[in-house]
């Protein structure tokens, strides 16, 4: 990638393809079954994510999730437990235009990560 960049292939940030990616994660003293049952649940995931559209496309249970949106762009969601009534998530919006967009992504999952957290503790 650092050649192609290097050479005016690519830009910085692009995958392969040319699209960009942003995402963030989040570590939430609620355990791992609990959080992730807030991504895989559609009615509790439309509480706390009201304002993105996502049909589920794969799963393995208490370990990733992932979506299709309703823009185009994909989600993927990583869960690890960091103790037993701790863990963390990982999100990443894949299928971006360019790197302003994963910027503002970036900022979206930092506000609606903190936004479930809070959700979750209530």
């Amino acid at each position: 990638m650092e050649y192609q960049q290097d050479r005016g292939l690519r830009q910085p940030g692009a995958r392969t393809g040319g699209s960009f990616a942003g995402g963030a994660s989040k570590t939430i003293p609620v355990s791992i079954d609990r959080l992730y049952t807030a991504f895989a649940d559609s009615e509790l995931r439309q509480s706390w994510l009201p304002d993105l559209e996502l049909t589920q496309r794969t799963a393995r249970p208490g370990r990733s999730i992932r979506f299709d949106a309703a823009d185009g762009t994909r989600v993927s969601a990583e869960f690890a437990a960091t103790g037993a009534e701790k863990a963390q998530v990982s999100v990443e919006q894949e299928g971006l235009p360019d790197a302003a967009t994963a910027e503002q992504a970036k900022r979206d999952w930092r506000r609606r990560l903190t936004g479930l957290k809070e959700w979750l503790t209530g």
